[in-house]
């Protein structure tokens, strides 16, 4: 049985050959999160994020229709121009969820060649960029062969087969803020796919900057797969699925009237709630470092001096987004470089900004 009808390929009778689409999708960093999801890949709270614009993955599918179709999925992947054993169960998964929505998939011999412009599962969301990247890629083939798809359709079924692949990258396809997960107060949230945050967003968060502090390049001691699958029979989880959706009551007010103060604190209380539910799982876990609580303190007393509206926000892993107005750029840039620099490792850290989602190269 095919759960939604509504995003199978209709009959087709045209395949093209072969060829090569590129393109490029963001990471995200949600600003309330999500921890916690049922099968298949569906949140068990609503999450919103803001788009990045540095932070991609750049992908290209080659595709070679064959004779006849062949009994398995048949792709070479490539990172960062070498060959990827380790990735290929996680892409082999991502076809079998998807093949009943694009059954064109086994008709043909793929080559995945995927890079980062950051550090791979080091907590900016590699996945989310990734499995985006590659999901617009397969809906670029579709409309080749389906070419009546209308913008809206594509970019909502993109969504839906990105979070079959990583649940955030559904994220990913749009900007500057996307929220996924069904909530009352957000019209046309839903769990199957993400959607562009549909109010007018306050000129407070135009251009809004976020510098990712990276403490540590390292691979995460716990996948967040597995820290997904500890919320089932989490004493606090309930607790944190309501707050979550507080949450984006409160957060959708500030993004339309530019509370920044606001905005501050229910960030920072998100970033810290999500590694809350990480220490107390069980098995539990602490996925920040020392350098980790060290920012986190400097990023307080700075904002305390000087009346900063600097913020930090954590993914599931030890590195720190810190989100400000554009208008502050030069000032925390200066603060990095003066003070926060120390605490990154090998002195690293990226500047982004919120950014507009996939695009085709």
């Amino acid at each position: 049985m095919i759960d939604y009808p509504e995003f199978v390929l209709p009959i087709f009778s045209e395949l093209p050959d072969t060829g090569t689409i590129r393109c490029t999708s963001p990471s995200n960093i949600a600003l309330v999160k999500y921890w916690g999801k049922r099968p298949v890949q569906l949140p068990e709270n609503a999450s919103i994020s803001f788009t990045l614009d540095a932070c991609k993955t750049t992908t290209s599918l080659s595709y070679k229709k064959k004779n006849k179709i062949s009994e398995d999925f048949d792709f070479e992947l490539f990172f960062e121009g070498n060959p990827k054993p380790d990735f290929k169960p996680k892409i082999q998964n991502f076809f079998k969820r998807i093949e009943a929505y694009v059954p064109f998939l086994k008709n043909y011999a793929f080559t995945i060649e995927t890079s980062n412009t950051f550090p791979h599962s080091s907590g900016i969301a590699s996945s989310a960029s990734g499995m985006s990247a590659l999901a617009f890629c397969i809906m670029q083939l579709e409309k080749k062969i389906n070419p009546n798809i209308v913008e809206e359709e594509f970019l909502k079924k993109t969504s839906f087969l990105a979070r079959l692949g990583s649940g955030s990258a559904c994220r990913s396809l749009e900007g500057p803020i996307t929220v996924w997960g069904e909530h009352k107060g957000i019209e046309g949230s839903n769990d199957t796919f993400a959607i562009k945050f549909p109010h007018s967003i306050h000129k407070n968060f135009i251009d809004y900057q976020d510098a990712i502090l990276l403490i540590d390049k390292g691979e995460k001691q716990v996948s967040s797969t597995v820290g997904h699958d500890l919320m089932h029979g989490h004493p606090f989880a309930a607790k944190r699925f309501e707050q979550a959706s507080e949450n984006i009551t409160r957060l959708k007010e500030i993004l339309i009237s530019g509370d920044l103060d606001s905005f501050i604190e229910v960030v920072e209380s998100e970033a810290l709630t999500l590694h809350a539910m990480m220490m107390t799982s069980l098995p539990y876990f602490i996925l920040m470092k020392p350098n980790t609580l060290s920012v986190i303190n400097k990023v307080w007393e700075y904002r305390k001096k000087t009346g900063s509206k600097l913020c930090f926000t954590l993914d599931a892993g030890a590195n720190v987004h810190l989100l400000f107005p554009n208008s502050e750029k030069e000032k925390v840039l200066g603060f990095i470089t003066n003070e926060l620099v120390a605490y990154c490792q090998n002195g690293q850290y990226i500047c982004d900004k919120i950014g507009l989602g996939a695009k085709l190269l």
